[in-house]
């Protein structure tokens, strides 16, 4: 996609991040509460568990798919068809009347929801200017991070007063309003440069991206980063109901993760364009780490409100780094794709990660298994500092 001139660049940033505010928004919205909801019209146990996964099973295949759609047609189009999809499966959540429904309905919302990541981190990595990448993907990963505050926080408040259906409606409204957004952001064409091809070819084409420096650390980082995210959001409630503390406390120490989390996002993205992306990189893997494992070791409500605290700082230190990666490795043409990847394995990071993790825990228990969600993030660690060592500093052209 061909550059904007500056003034309207600088009208697209304040857009595109509202956008993304509300093109998240939902999704957060639904977390605390799908599984009641499932259960509230029916749906077994083995059912319900079908039904919180199968966005995920649909949303990351369309992110990898709806990728290439930005790259060949540019983000404003795509954006607005997702939001207004997403928008449309908000709705239907609130008339489902058996399990079997709102299956389905989960599906329609992970696919659509799939081209809300890659044309919103395409929006920033296109105009981006070249000294502050990583503050740009630093407010990025603010209107990720405020999503996710604002969702999981509205979502309760909400259903215990309102019930299930006006958290669907008020999502509904926030993508409709969404919608209008988009549409005031400036048009960029797919770049001239860029060929339509085969999707046989598009696959070897990311498949390419998976091999490429730089975006080797980005797309394992991020995966490590939502695995271990996945464990800790299905086992940390587990554990503090074992020390006696209750819903309650697990909401606050969530919020207290994503309030860090959003806060530090933008000197992070500093911090980034000044020292370059290794640095922040690698202390953020190892923070993350460290913070994993001394996480079960903690018996009170203020010392692990503190070292999530902590983690939230890993995941702030780590996001607009990895993030401007993608910009820094990959071309105009393949932009699309190599967003679509990179949000592809956040949903499958935390769709195995939660799973995986409960299965450990059933085996060697809950203070192991969050334990050992470290070892992916570990794993991260080492392909960073490898791959990274690697390049050149200042090197930012793919492949190279």
């Amino acid at each position: 996609m061909a550059k904007l001139k500056l003034p309207q660049a600088r009208s697209a940033f304040p857009l595109n991040y509202i956008v993304t505010f509300l093109g998240f928004l939902d999704t957060h919205m639904l977390i605390p509460i799908i599984a009641l909801y499932a259960y509230t019209i029916g749906a077994d146990v083995g059912m319900t568990g079908l039904i919180v996964g199968l966005y995920s099973i649909a949303n990351t295949p369309a992110n990898i798919l709806f990728g290439r759609l930005v790259d060949r047609v540019g983000y404003k189009k795509p954006l607005i068809i997702g939001l207004l999809g997403d928008a449309l499966a908000m709705f239907c959540y609130a008339i489902c009347q058996l399990p079997f429904h709102l299956a389905l309905v989960r599906l329609l919302h992970g696919v659509t929801g799939g081209v809300v990541g890659p044309a919103t981190m395409s929006v920033t990595a296109e105009h981006a200017d070249s000294a502050q990448k990583g503050r740009a993907m630093g407010f990025y990963g603010m209107s990720l991070g405020a999503a996710t505050l604002v969702g999981y926080g509205l979502s309760g408040v909400m259903a215990s007063r309102l019930g299930y259906e006006f958290i669907f409606y008020f999502g509904s409204v926030m993508l409709l309003l969404g919608v209008l957004l988009a549409i005031m952001m400036p048009e960029v064409k797919a770049p001239a440069t860029a060929v339509k091809t085969s999707l046989s070819q598009d696959l070897k084409k990311i498949g390419g991206l998976f091999r490429r420096r730089g975006l080797v650390t980005s797309y394992c980082s991020i995966f490590a980063l939502y695995f271990a995210f996945g464990g800790v959001v299905t086992l940390l409630p587990l554990y503090v109901k074992g020390l006696g503390m209750e819903a309650f406390h697990v909401g606050m120490l969530l919020a207290t993760f994503a309030i860090i989390f959003t806060l530090l996002q933008f000197p992070s993205g500093a911090i980034a364009d000044r020292v370059g992306r290794r640095i922040p990189i690698t202390s953020g893997l190892c923070i993350c780490i460290v913070s994993l494992v001394v996480m079960p070791a903690l018996g009170t409500f203020a010392l692990l409100a503190v070292i999530m605290g902590v983690y939230g700082a890993a995941y702030a230190l780590l996001f607009p780094s990895i993030s401007a990666l993608i910009v820094d490795h990959s071309t105009p043409e393949e932009r699309g794709r190599a967003t679509g990847v990179f949000h592809s394995l956040l949903t499958a990071g935390v769709a195995i990660g939660a799973p995986v993790m409960g299965c450990v825990a059933q085996l060697a228990g809950i203070e192991l298994g969050l334990a050992l969600c470290s070892c992916v993030a570990a794993l991260a660690l080492v392909i960073a500092w490898v791959d990274l060592g690697r390049i050149n500093p200042g090197q930012n052209l793919p492949g190279g």
